[in-house]
C-alpha cells in the first residue's frame, strides 16, 4: 500500500514545497499485534531523532513507530523553521532549582545541540535549505533596546561571550538587516534557518531504511505498561516513548498533561533582489524583536518570507481541529506586522498561510525522561523550539533506553514531571488571559515608552 501525502501540501508553505520524491512512501497502518524492542509515538522530530540516535546506539533493536498521520505532519513541519538553542525554561529558574552549574550545563547542551544537528545534515546528505546565520532581535524603541541591553547583559552574567550573545549598535544591527525605527539589537550564532519539512521527511526515510517500521494512519488510543493500542492492533514494547507534543492531549489519561496553543504563519511570493537590498538578511538570519508577544520570521531559500507570530486563542478543552489552523484575525494580521517592520515588503503578495498546534508544559519546563519500572519514556513542552530541543530529545532518550552513561542524562530537564494543567474552565481563562496580557502589554507599552507590568502577571502563572 502506498500512501500519497502530496493531499498535504496545505499543511503549510514548507510542506507544498518538497520534492516528489518526498511525498510518496510506502507505509501502511498497523493491522495487527506486535512485538517490539522500542514502540515510538510520533513521527515528528522528537520521534524521528530517538529512532536514529537508538539505531546508532544498538543497531539490532526492533523500532516501531506509530503516527496517527503521516510523517511530519504536525509542529515538525510547520513551524518557523529555527533550529535554535532556545529552551523554554529561564536559565535563572534553572539555576534556582538546580544550581548554576546544572543550569550553565543546560544552555551549552544547547548550544551544542544546533552544531550537532548541522553535523548531521551535513554527514547525511540532508537537503533541507540549512544555513546557519543566526538570528537578529531588532530593538525598535527605546523601551527595547534597554531589553536587548539587558538581555546580553544577563547571558554575560551567566558567562556567555559576544561570541554567544552580543548586544549591537544601530550601524551592526543594520549589516544584518534594516528593520524600521531600529535603535540597535542582539545578535546570536546559535540559530540555524532550515526547511522544517524536508528535514523531517528525510529523517523518516532515514530511520526506515535502517530498520525502523513506520505505521502511519495510527492512531494511538491508550497507553499501558509495556502495550499501546492503536484501532488496529496492539504493540508490545520493552520501552514505549511518547513523543507527541501538542497532540498528547488526544491520549486517554493526557488531557491536562500538555496544553496545545497554536501559532500561525504566513508565506509571501518570492521578493525581488532590488528590493532584499532594501531588507538585507543577506545571511538568511532568522529575526524578531522585543516586543511582549512572540514574533519570529526568516528568508527561505527561495527569497521569500515566512512569518509568523502567536496571537491565535487557546481552544476549550485542549481541543485540536484542522479548522483552527487558519485564524482569519491573526493571519490578515500578519502581513501588515510584517510591513511595518521591513517596509519593503509592504504589498507583497501573500501565497501561503497555515498553523498548528504547540506544546506548553503547565511549567513551561520541557522535559525528556524514562520510567525504568513501566518502560515509559517521554519528551516535549518545547514551547516552540523543539526543532533543535527534539534532536537533544532524541540523544538523551536513546542513551536512558540503552543505559548509556553520559552527560547529558543529567542535565536537569531530565525526568522533571511538570504538574497537570488546571482543569477546564479554568485552563481556558487562564492561557487566554496570559495572551491578552501580552497583546495588552505591547499596546501599553507603545503608547506611552513605559515598560508594562502586564505581562508580569503571566510570569506568575507559569512560574517564573
Amino acid at each position: 500500500m502506498t500512501t500519497q501525502v502530496n493531499k498535504y501540501s496545505d499543511v503549510s508553505f514548507w510542506w507544498n514545497t518538497l520534492p516528489a520524491e518526498l511525498t510518496t512512501a510506502n507505509r501502511p497502518a498497523l493491522t495487527q499485534d506486535i512485538d517490539v524492542d522500542v514502540a515510538i509515538i510520533g513521527a515528528g522530530y522528537t520521534g524521528l531523532w530517538t529512532a536514529y540516535y537508538l539505531q546508532k546506539r544498538n543497531p539490532q533493536l526492533s523500532i516501531a513507530i506509530l503516527e496517527a498521520e503521516v510523517v511530519g505532519f504536525g509542529a515538525s513541519g510547520r513551524n518557523g523553521g529555527w533550529c535554535s538553542a532556545y529552551f523554554p525554561t529561564s536559565i535563572d529558574k534553572l539555576g534556582r532549582l538546580h544550581g548554576a552549574q546544572q543550569a550553565r550545563a543546560m544552555q551549552d547542551a544547547m548550544h551544542a545541540t544546533v552544531t550537532e544537528v548541522e553535523n548531521v545534515v551535513a554527514s547525511e546528505n540532508i537537503d533541507c535549505d540549512w544555513q546557519r546565520g543566526g538570528c537578529i532581535s531588532f530593538a525598535r524603541s527605546e523601551l527595547q533596546r534597554e531589553r536587548a541591553q539587558d538581555y546580553v547583559k544577563h547571558w554575560h552574567d551567566w558567562g556567555y561571550t559576544d561570541a554567544d550573545y552580543a548586544y549591537l549598535d544601530q550601524d551592526a544591527t543594520n549589516a544584518h538587516g534594516y528593520a524600521s525605527d531600529s535603535l540597535g539589537g542582539s545578535f546570536t550564532s546559535h540559530v540555524a534557518a532550515i526547511n522544517p519539512a524536508k528535514l523531517v521527511r528525510q529523517l523518516g526515510s532515514i530511520v526506515e531504511s535502517r530498520g525502523a517500521t513506520i505505521f502511519e494512519n495510527t492512531r494511538v488510543t491508550q497507553i499501558d505498561p509495556h502495550v499501546v493500542t492503536t484501532a488496529g492492533g496492539r504493540v508490545s514494547a520493552k520501552f514505549i516513548v511518547r513523543a507527541t507534543e501538542g497532540y498528547t492531549p488526544q491520549i486517554k489519561g493526557m488531557k491536562r498533561d500538555i496544553a496545545p496553543i497554536y501559532s500561525l504563519m504566513i508565506a509571501t511570493e518570492p521578493l525581488s533582489d532590488e528590493v532584499w537590498s532594501q531588507i538585507g538578511l543577506a545571511k538568511r538570519e532568522t529575526f524578531t524583536d522585543f516586543r511582549n508577544l512572540i514574533i519570529y520570521g526568516q528568508r527561505t531559500a527561495d527569497n521569500r518570507f515566512a512569518f509568523g507570530g502567536r496571537g491565535a486563542p487557546y481552544h476549550f478543552g485542549s481541543s485540536i481541529k484542522t479548522e483552527y489552523d487558519r485564524n482569519n484575525k491573526v493571519h490578515n494580521s500578519l502581513p501588515g506586522v510584517l510591513a511595518e517592520i521591513f517596509p519593503a515588503a509592504s504589498g507583497a503578495k501573500i501565497t501561503h498561510s497555515w498553523g498548528g498546534p504547540l506544546g506548553i508544559a503547565r511549567d513551561w519546563m520541557a522535559s525528556a525522561g524514562l520510567d525504568s519500572d513501566t518502560g515509559f519514556a517521554w519528551a516535549g513542552g518545547y514551547v516552540g523550539d523543539g526543532v533543535g530541543t527534539t534532536n537533544l530529545s532524541g540523544r538523551t532518550l536513546a542513551d536512558l533506553i540503552t543505559g548509556t552513561a553520559s552527560d547529558l542524562v543529567t542535565l536537569p530537564w531530565v525526568n522533571h514531571k511538570s504538574r497537570k494543567w488546571e482543569p477546564e474552565p479554568f485552563r481556558w481563562i487562564g492561557a487566554n488571559a496570559g495572551l491578552q496580557a501580552m497583546t495588552l502589554a505591547d499596546a501599553s507599552e507603545n503608547r506611552t515608552g513605559k515598560p508594562s507590568h502586564i505581562a508580569d502577571v503571566v510570569g506568575r502563572f507559569v512560574g517564573e
